[in-house]
């Protein structure tokens, strides 16, 4: 691991400890030329899935776009980066049973969708408006009437 201070190609792990998901391992690690220290953090691979987009494109699977989604629609909500790491996890764990090497955006929405309905009502319509791009007020109450 090459060190961020002096760029020296030699490091040594001081300490190595799970985060508290689980997810990682976090490395305390020390530069052997100028004695910096700094942290990294390990995450497994999952898997490889290739995503369809509508337009039918294909792109490899990026959590970081789900990540960004969740984030905006959990924004300034009651323990919303906990529900959002936990529905995260729950998509990803469900499309790596799916055990498929192509999955359509729609079908990762859907998922998303139907785990954010049941966590928090209005992340599931903050998300839904951009999601099914709402083009109208009657569109957007009609969703809210779906709620019930």
């Amino acid at each position: 691991m090459k060190c961020p201070f002096c760029s020296h190609a030699d490091t040594k792990v001081v300490d190595s400890r799970e985060t508290k998901d689980g997810s990682s391992i976090r490395r305390r690690r020390e530069c052997e030329a100028c004695a910096a220290r700094f942290s990294t953090y390990e995450e497994a691979e999952m898997f490889t899935l290739i995503v369809i987009k509508k337009d039918g494109e294909r792109q490899e699977y990026d959590r970081k776009k789900i990540e960004a989604g969740l984030e905006r629609a959990f924004e300034k909500r009651d323990r919303g980066e906990e529900k959002s790491e936990k529905i995260l996890s729950e998509v990803e764990y469900e499309l790596h049973a799916k055990r498929v090497p192509e999955i359509t955006s729609r079908e990762i929405g859907d998922l998303i969708m139907e785990k954010l309905r049941a966590a928090d009502e209005v992340a599931y319509i903050r998300f839904a408006s951009v999601y099914e791009s709402f083009g109208s007020a009657k569109s957007f109450k009609k969703a809210i009437e779906n709620l019930d």
